[in-house]
Protein backbone atom coordinates (compact mmCIF):
# COMPACT_ATOMS: atom_id res chain seq x y z
CA UNK A 1 0.00 0.00 0.00
CA UNK A 2 1.18 3.12 -0.99
CA UNK A 3 0.41 4.74 2.22
CA UNK A 4 3.64 3.90 4.08
CA UNK A 5 5.93 5.94 2.08
CA UNK A 6 7.20 9.18 4.32
CA UNK A 7 8.74 12.10 2.54
CA UNK A 8 11.43 13.45 5.18
CA UNK A 9 11.61 16.77 3.33
CA UNK A 10 8.40 19.10 4.15
CA UNK A 11 6.93 17.10 7.09
CA UNK A 12 6.13 19.23 9.96
CA UNK A 13 8.92 18.63 12.21
CA UNK A 14 12.16 20.49 12.84
CA UNK A 15 14.91 18.40 13.23
CA UNK A 16 16.41 18.05 17.05
CA UNK A 17 13.24 18.39 18.70
CA UNK A 18 12.47 15.34 21.09
CA UNK A 19 9.98 12.84 19.85
CA UNK A 20 6.65 14.29 22.03
CA UNK A 21 7.57 17.81 20.59
CA UNK A 22 7.67 16.71 17.10
CA UNK A 23 4.78 15.42 14.76
CA UNK A 24 1.09 15.28 15.98
CA UNK A 25 0.66 13.30 19.51
CA UNK A 26 -2.96 13.40 19.19
CA UNK A 27 -3.11 11.64 15.74
CA UNK A 28 -0.09 9.22 17.08
CA UNK A 29 -2.80 8.07 20.44
CA UNK A 30 -6.18 7.95 17.72
CA UNK A 31 -4.38 5.91 15.44
CA UNK A 32 -2.99 3.50 18.03
CA UNK A 33 -6.07 3.70 19.89
CA UNK A 34 -7.87 2.70 16.62
CA UNK A 35 -5.59 0.02 15.49
CA UNK A 36 -5.77 -1.72 19.44
CA UNK A 37 -9.86 -1.76 19.23
CA UNK A 38 -10.12 -2.73 15.39
CA UNK A 39 -7.93 -6.06 16.22
CA UNK A 40 -9.53 -6.80 19.50
CA UNK A 41 -12.75 -6.88 16.97
CA UNK A 42 -10.69 -8.69 14.48
CA UNK A 43 -10.12 -11.83 15.98
CA UNK A 44 -13.37 -12.24 18.50
CA UNK A 45 -14.67 -15.22 16.22
CA UNK A 46 -11.82 -17.11 17.42
CA UNK A 47 -12.43 -16.81 21.31
CA UNK A 48 -16.05 -17.18 20.65
CA UNK A 49 -15.89 -20.26 18.19
CA UNK A 50 -16.04 -23.07 20.75
CA UNK A 51 -19.53 -21.64 21.97
CA UNK A 52 -21.13 -20.66 18.53
CA UNK A 53 -19.86 -23.90 16.80
CA UNK A 54 -21.64 -25.92 19.85
CA UNK A 55 -24.64 -23.63 19.48
CA UNK A 56 -24.67 -24.08 16.11
CA UNK A 57 -23.84 -27.45 15.57
CA UNK A 58 -20.80 -26.63 13.58
CA UNK A 59 -18.02 -29.33 12.11
CA UNK A 60 -14.10 -28.65 12.66
CA UNK A 61 -14.04 -27.68 9.26
CA UNK A 62 -16.59 -24.97 9.10
CA UNK A 63 -14.99 -24.03 12.69
CA UNK A 64 -11.81 -23.81 11.31
CA UNK A 65 -13.27 -21.95 7.82
CA UNK A 66 -15.61 -19.21 10.41
CA UNK A 67 -12.46 -17.88 12.46
CA UNK A 68 -10.51 -17.89 8.85
CA UNK A 69 -12.24 -15.44 7.20
CA UNK A 70 -11.82 -12.48 8.97
CA UNK A 71 -7.82 -13.00 8.30
CA UNK A 72 -8.76 -13.87 4.47
CA UNK A 73 -11.21 -10.31 4.47
CA UNK A 74 -8.56 -8.41 6.40
CA UNK A 75 -5.63 -9.42 4.03
CA UNK A 76 -7.90 -8.37 0.59
CA UNK A 77 -8.93 -5.05 2.32
CA UNK A 78 -5.64 -4.04 3.69
CA UNK A 79 -4.68 -3.34 -0.47
CA UNK A 80 -7.74 -1.93 -1.19
CA UNK A 81 -7.20 0.58 2.03
CA UNK A 82 -3.83 1.55 1.08
CA UNK A 83 -5.13 2.82 -2.41
CA UNK A 84 -8.19 4.42 -0.88
CA UNK A 85 -6.01 6.17 1.82
CA UNK A 86 -3.86 7.61 -0.92
CA UNK A 87 -7.16 9.17 -2.83
CA UNK A 88 -9.53 10.20 -0.07
CA UNK A 89 -7.08 10.38 2.63
CA UNK A 90 -6.43 7.91 5.69
CA UNK A 91 -8.93 9.85 8.41
CA UNK A 92 -11.97 9.72 5.73
CA UNK A 93 -10.64 5.79 4.97
CA UNK A 94 -10.88 5.06 8.78
CA UNK A 95 -14.02 6.70 9.57
CA UNK A 96 -15.78 4.46 6.56
CA UNK A 97 -14.15 1.72 7.99
CA UNK A 98 -15.03 1.80 11.37
CA UNK A 99 -18.79 2.86 10.75
CA UNK A 100 -18.92 -0.59 8.72
CA UNK A 101 -17.38 -2.40 11.69
CA UNK A 102 -19.59 -1.08 14.23
CA UNK A 103 -22.91 -1.51 11.84
CA UNK A 104 -21.79 -5.10 11.11
CA UNK A 105 -21.48 -5.55 14.87
CA UNK A 106 -24.94 -3.86 15.77
CA UNK A 107 -26.54 -5.81 13.85
CA UNK A 108 -25.16 -9.06 14.77
CA UNK A 109 -26.29 -7.99 18.54
CA UNK A 110 -29.31 -6.64 17.32
CA UNK A 111 -30.93 -9.71 15.31
CA UNK A 112 -28.54 -12.52 16.35
CA UNK A 113 -27.21 -15.29 14.27
CA UNK A 114 -28.28 -18.44 13.90
CA UNK A 115 -26.52 -19.84 10.82
CA UNK A 116 -23.47 -20.27 9.63
CA UNK A 117 -23.18 -18.43 6.58
CA UNK A 118 -24.08 -15.75 9.34
CA UNK A 119 -21.04 -15.97 11.02
CA UNK A 120 -19.23 -16.18 7.59
CA UNK A 121 -20.80 -12.52 6.40
CA UNK A 122 -20.00 -11.19 10.04
CA UNK A 123 -16.46 -12.55 9.80
CA UNK A 124 -16.24 -10.47 5.98
CA UNK A 125 -17.00 -7.13 7.70
CA UNK A 126 -14.51 -7.65 10.57
CA UNK A 127 -12.03 -7.57 7.50
CA UNK A 128 -12.47 -4.60 8.04
CA UNK A 129 -10.88 -4.12 11.48
CA UNK A 130 -8.20 -6.19 10.51
CA UNK A 131 -7.48 -4.15 7.55
CA UNK A 132 -7.08 -0.83 9.88
CA UNK A 133 -2.99 -1.87 9.66
CA UNK A 134 -3.51 0.11 5.99
CA UNK A 135 -4.70 2.92 7.87
CA UNK A 136 -3.27 3.67 11.29
CA UNK A 137 0.35 2.99 10.46
CA UNK A 138 0.97 5.67 7.63
CA UNK A 139 -1.82 8.06 9.42
CA UNK A 140 0.75 8.30 12.09
CA UNK A 141 4.13 8.03 10.31
CA UNK A 142 3.56 10.53 8.20
CA UNK A 143 3.63 13.22 10.60
CA UNK A 144 7.41 12.22 11.86
CA UNK A 145 10.50 12.66 9.82
CA UNK A 146 12.80 9.94 9.88
CA UNK A 147 14.74 10.47 13.30
CA UNK A 148 11.44 9.62 15.24
CA UNK A 149 9.27 7.96 12.29
CA UNK A 150 10.35 4.48 13.91
CA UNK A 151 9.51 5.53 16.97
CA UNK A 152 6.00 6.51 15.82
CA UNK A 153 4.93 3.57 13.85
CA UNK A 154 6.26 0.96 17.26
CA UNK A 155 3.68 2.71 18.55
CA UNK A 156 1.46 2.76 16.49
CA UNK A 157 1.58 -0.69 15.54
CA UNK A 158 1.45 -1.75 19.79
CA UNK A 159 -2.44 -1.28 18.30
CA UNK A 160 -1.97 -5.10 17.98
CA UNK A 161 -2.03 -5.49 21.46
CA UNK A 162 -5.74 -5.90 20.96
CA UNK A 163 -6.08 -9.34 20.02
CA UNK A 164 -4.67 -10.04 23.90
CA UNK A 165 -8.42 -8.17 25.47
CA UNK A 166 -10.32 -9.97 22.81
CA UNK A 167 -8.55 -13.53 24.04
CA UNK A 168 -9.04 -12.68 27.82
CA UNK A 169 -12.24 -11.33 27.62
CA UNK A 170 -15.01 -12.35 24.67
CA UNK A 171 -15.50 -16.04 26.07
CA UNK A 172 -15.75 -14.43 29.79
CA UNK A 173 -18.77 -11.82 28.70
CA UNK A 174 -20.66 -14.66 26.36
CA UNK A 175 -20.54 -16.30 29.40
CA UNK A 176 -22.22 -14.07 31.77
CA UNK A 177 -24.05 -12.36 29.07
CA UNK A 178 -24.55 -14.91 26.04
CA UNK A 179 -22.41 -14.88 23.12
CA UNK A 180 -24.61 -12.07 20.94
CA UNK A 181 -24.27 -9.69 23.38
CA UNK A 182 -20.75 -9.58 23.35
CA UNK A 183 -20.83 -7.62 19.62
CA UNK A 184 -23.30 -5.48 21.53
CA UNK A 185 -20.41 -4.69 24.60
CA UNK A 186 -17.32 -4.26 21.67
CA UNK A 187 -19.49 -1.83 20.60
CA UNK A 188 -18.71 -0.06 23.33
CA UNK A 189 -14.83 1.16 23.21
CA UNK A 190 -15.17 1.02 19.18
CA UNK A 191 -17.74 3.63 19.76
CA UNK A 192 -15.14 5.96 22.73
CA UNK A 193 -12.09 5.77 20.15
CA UNK A 194 -14.66 6.57 16.87
CA UNK A 195 -15.39 9.95 18.90
CA UNK A 196 -11.84 10.35 20.04
CA UNK A 197 -10.42 9.51 16.38
CA UNK A 198 -12.78 12.06 14.52
CA UNK A 199 -12.04 14.79 17.28
CA UNK A 200 -8.39 14.28 17.48
CA UNK A 201 -7.28 12.57 14.37
CA UNK A 202 -5.58 14.51 11.46
CA UNK A 203 -4.10 13.76 8.18
CA UNK A 204 -0.34 14.75 7.69
CA UNK A 205 0.05 18.00 5.29
CA UNK A 206 2.88 15.87 3.73
CA UNK A 207 1.04 13.54 1.46
CA UNK A 208 2.91 11.34 -1.51
CA UNK A 209 1.06 11.02 -4.98
CA UNK A 210 -1.42 8.98 -5.10
CA UNK A 211 -0.50 4.97 -6.10
CA UNK A 212 -1.65 3.70 -9.04
CA UNK A 213 -2.95 -0.10 -8.79
CA UNK A 214 -0.31 -0.57 -11.99
CA UNK A 215 2.38 -0.30 -9.49
CA UNK A 216 1.13 -3.49 -7.46
CA UNK A 217 1.72 -5.73 -10.81
CA UNK A 218 5.33 -4.06 -11.20
CA UNK A 219 6.30 -4.64 -7.76
CA UNK A 220 5.22 -8.22 -8.32
CA UNK A 221 7.31 -8.41 -11.14
CA UNK A 222 10.12 -8.78 -8.71
CA UNK A 223 11.51 -12.06 -7.16
CA UNK A 224 12.37 -10.74 -3.78
CA UNK A 225 8.64 -9.32 -3.62
CA UNK A 226 7.45 -13.05 -3.71
CA UNK A 227 10.32 -14.43 -1.21
CA UNK A 228 9.13 -12.02 1.45
CA UNK A 229 5.22 -12.54 1.32
CA UNK A 230 6.23 -16.23 1.84
CA UNK A 231 8.38 -15.07 4.39
CA UNK A 232 5.46 -13.04 5.92
CA UNK A 233 3.02 -16.11 5.26
CA UNK A 234 4.77 -18.21 7.73
CA UNK A 235 5.83 -15.69 10.92
CA UNK A 236 2.75 -13.16 10.34
CA UNK A 237 0.33 -15.84 9.10
CA UNK A 238 1.52 -18.56 11.42
CA UNK A 239 0.84 -16.07 14.79
CA UNK A 240 -2.77 -14.64 13.81
CA UNK A 241 -3.84 -18.22 12.28
CA UNK A 242 -2.90 -19.56 16.02
CA UNK A 243 -4.42 -16.48 17.19
CA UNK A 244 -7.57 -17.47 15.75
CA UNK A 245 -7.60 -21.07 16.15
CA UNK A 246 -5.94 -21.78 19.71
CA UNK A 247 -9.02 -21.33 22.20
CA UNK A 248 -11.09 -24.61 19.88
CA UNK A 249 -7.79 -26.78 20.40
CA UNK A 250 -7.78 -25.68 24.22
CA UNK A 251 -11.01 -26.90 24.32
CA UNK A 252 -10.81 -30.29 21.90
CA UNK A 253 -7.94 -31.50 23.20
CA UNK A 254 -7.79 -30.46 27.04
CA UNK A 255 -11.72 -29.87 27.78
CA UNK A 256 -10.91 -26.83 29.07
CA UNK A 257 -13.71 -24.20 29.60
CA UNK A 258 -14.01 -21.52 26.97
CA UNK A 259 -13.24 -18.73 29.44
CA UNK A 260 -9.59 -20.71 30.33
CA UNK A 261 -9.10 -21.20 26.66
CA UNK A 262 -9.38 -17.62 26.66
CA UNK A 263 -6.85 -17.15 29.01
CA UNK A 264 -4.62 -19.55 27.43
CA UNK A 265 -4.75 -17.72 24.25
CA UNK A 266 -3.89 -14.51 24.98
CA UNK A 267 -0.96 -15.80 27.00
CA UNK A 268 0.34 -17.04 23.34
CA UNK A 269 -0.62 -13.88 21.90
CA UNK A 270 0.66 -11.77 24.38
CA UNK A 271 4.58 -13.47 23.81
CA UNK A 272 3.74 -12.75 20.11
CA UNK A 273 2.84 -9.40 20.22
CA UNK A 274 5.36 -8.09 23.25
CA UNK A 275 8.44 -9.88 20.80
CA UNK A 276 7.62 -8.08 17.86
CA UNK A 277 9.28 -4.81 18.32
CA UNK A 278 12.23 -7.24 19.80
CA UNK A 279 12.51 -8.77 16.86
CA UNK A 280 13.35 -5.95 14.40
CA UNK A 281 15.45 -4.59 17.44
CA UNK A 282 17.49 -8.07 17.34
CA UNK A 283 17.16 -7.80 13.38
CA UNK A 284 19.54 -4.22 13.57
CA UNK A 285 21.70 -5.82 16.04
CA UNK A 286 22.34 -8.99 14.70
CA UNK A 287 20.69 -8.88 10.63
CA UNK A 288 17.61 -9.51 9.38
CA UNK A 289 19.01 -12.74 7.35
CA UNK A 290 20.84 -13.91 10.66
CA UNK A 291 17.71 -13.23 13.02
CA UNK A 292 15.24 -15.17 10.49
CA UNK A 293 17.39 -18.28 10.21
CA UNK A 294 17.05 -18.63 13.84
CA UNK A 295 13.20 -17.70 13.66
CA UNK A 296 12.13 -20.23 10.99
CA UNK A 297 14.29 -23.08 12.59
CA UNK A 298 12.60 -22.41 15.93
CA UNK A 299 9.79 -22.38 14.43
CA UNK A 300 9.71 -25.44 12.44
CA UNK A 301 11.28 -27.49 15.27
CA UNK A 302 8.34 -26.11 17.92
CA UNK A 303 5.76 -26.82 15.60
CA UNK A 304 6.85 -30.39 14.96
CA UNK A 305 6.85 -31.01 18.89
CA UNK A 306 3.12 -29.36 18.75
CA UNK A 307 2.11 -31.78 16.02
CA UNK A 308 2.77 -35.00 18.24
CA UNK A 309 0.49 -34.40 20.09
CA UNK A 310 1.06 -32.53 23.82
CA UNK A 311 -0.16 -34.67 26.76
CA UNK A 312 -0.81 -31.84 29.05
CA UNK A 313 -2.13 -28.31 28.97
CA UNK A 314 0.94 -27.15 30.72
CA UNK A 315 3.78 -28.55 28.08
CA UNK A 316 1.23 -27.23 25.05
CA UNK A 317 0.85 -23.69 26.63
CA UNK A 318 4.60 -23.44 27.25
CA UNK A 319 5.42 -24.76 23.30
CA UNK A 320 2.77 -22.71 22.16
CA UNK A 321 4.05 -19.42 24.15
CA UNK A 322 7.44 -20.36 22.54
CA UNK A 323 6.37 -20.59 19.11
CA UNK A 324 3.82 -17.79 18.91
CA UNK A 325 6.80 -15.63 20.46
CA UNK A 326 9.08 -17.01 17.95
CA UNK A 327 6.86 -16.13 15.56
CA UNK A 328 6.52 -12.41 16.41
CA UNK A 329 10.27 -12.28 16.34
CA UNK A 330 10.13 -12.96 13.46
CA UNK A 331 7.45 -10.11 12.09
CA UNK A 332 9.93 -7.94 13.48
CA UNK A 333 12.94 -8.90 11.41
CA UNK A 334 10.81 -9.07 8.10
CA UNK A 335 10.03 -5.39 8.76
CA UNK A 336 13.65 -4.72 9.40
CA UNK A 337 14.65 -5.91 5.64
CA UNK A 338 11.77 -4.96 3.38
CA UNK A 339 12.33 -1.12 3.47
CA UNK A 340 16.07 -2.14 2.82
CA UNK A 341 15.34 -3.68 -0.27
CA UNK A 342 12.31 -1.74 -1.28
CA UNK A 343 13.00 1.53 -0.29
CA UNK A 344 10.75 3.64 -3.16
CA UNK A 345 7.94 0.99 -2.84
CA UNK A 346 7.92 0.91 0.55
CA UNK A 347 4.32 1.39 0.82
CA UNK A 348 3.03 -1.10 -1.79
CA UNK A 349 5.39 -3.87 -0.24
CA UNK A 350 3.92 -3.43 3.19
CA UNK A 351 0.69 -4.10 1.41
CA UNK A 352 1.69 -6.85 -0.93
CA UNK A 353 3.59 -8.28 2.53
CA UNK A 354 0.47 -7.91 4.80
CA UNK A 355 -1.47 -9.87 2.43
CA UNK A 356 0.78 -12.72 2.42
CA UNK A 357 0.78 -12.71 6.08
CA UNK A 358 -3.55 -12.53 6.45
CA UNK A 359 -3.32 -15.59 3.67
CA UNK A 360 -0.80 -17.32 5.69
CA UNK A 361 -3.43 -16.84 8.69
CA UNK A 362 -6.28 -17.89 6.46
CA UNK A 363 -4.62 -21.02 5.14
CA UNK A 364 -3.52 -22.43 8.76
CA UNK A 365 -6.74 -21.41 10.81
CA UNK A 366 -8.82 -23.16 7.72
CA UNK A 367 -6.80 -25.87 7.49
CA UNK A 368 -6.52 -26.95 10.59
CA UNK A 369 -10.06 -27.28 10.89
CA UNK A 370 -10.02 -28.93 7.62
CA UNK A 371 -7.42 -31.95 8.79
CA UNK A 372 -9.30 -32.26 12.12
CA UNK A 373 -12.61 -33.10 10.26
CA UNK A 374 -11.13 -35.91 8.15
CA UNK A 375 -8.70 -37.28 10.58
CA UNK A 376 -9.65 -36.23 13.60
CA UNK A 377 -6.86 -34.44 14.67
CA UNK A 378 -4.51 -31.54 14.07
CA UNK A 379 -1.31 -32.82 14.13
CA UNK A 380 -0.94 -33.12 10.42
CA UNK A 381 -2.21 -29.74 9.95
CA UNK A 382 0.86 -28.34 12.48
CA UNK A 383 3.51 -30.58 10.70
CA UNK A 384 2.73 -29.14 7.03
CA UNK A 385 2.91 -25.56 8.95
CA UNK A 386 6.29 -26.78 10.31
CA UNK A 387 7.19 -28.12 7.05
CA UNK A 388 6.56 -24.09 5.55
CA UNK A 389 8.89 -22.59 8.26
CA UNK A 390 11.50 -25.43 6.76
CA UNK A 391 10.60 -23.97 3.33
CA UNK A 392 10.62 -20.54 4.65
CA UNK A 393 14.75 -21.47 5.42
CA UNK A 394 16.01 -23.22 2.52
CA UNK A 395 14.22 -20.36 0.49
CA UNK A 396 16.27 -17.87 2.84
CA UNK A 397 19.53 -19.73 1.95
CA UNK A 398 19.14 -19.65 -1.52
CA UNK A 399 18.88 -15.53 -1.72
CA UNK A 400 20.97 -14.50 1.20
CA UNK A 401 23.83 -14.34 -1.04
CA UNK A 402 22.84 -12.10 -3.70
CA UNK A 403 21.18 -10.45 -1.03
CA UNK A 404 24.22 -9.78 1.06
CA UNK A 405 26.24 -8.62 -2.28
CA UNK A 406 23.73 -6.55 -3.98
CA UNK A 407 21.25 -4.30 -1.81
CA UNK A 408 21.99 -5.82 1.55
CA UNK A 409 25.84 -5.02 1.04
CA UNK A 410 27.50 -4.21 4.95
CA UNK A 411 28.06 -0.87 3.54
CA UNK A 412 24.65 0.05 3.11
CA UNK A 413 22.89 -1.94 5.70
CA UNK A 414 22.75 -4.81 8.10
CA UNK A 415 20.97 -7.36 7.25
Amino acid sequence: MATLAVSTDSLSTSPGKSFWQSGHAPTLIAAFLYFDVSFMVWVMLGPLAPIISKELGLDPAQKGMMVAIPTLAGAVLRIVNGLLSDRIGQKVTAIGNQLIVMAGLAFAWKFGIDTYAGTLALGVVLGFAGASFAIALPMAGRWYSGEHQGKAMGIAGMGNSGTVFASLFAALLAKAYGWTNVFGFALIPLALVFVYFVVAAKDSPDQPEPMKFSAYGKVLGEQDSWWFMLFYFVTFGGFVGLSTSLPTYWVDTFKVTPVIAGYCTAACVFAGSLLRPIGGAMADRFGGIKTLYAVYAMAAVLLALISTGPATLPLALVLFVAALGTLGVGNGAVFQLVPQRFRKEIGVMTGLVGFGGGVGGFYLASSLGMIKKATGSTSIGFLIFAGLAVVALIGLTAVKRRWRTTWGAAAQARI
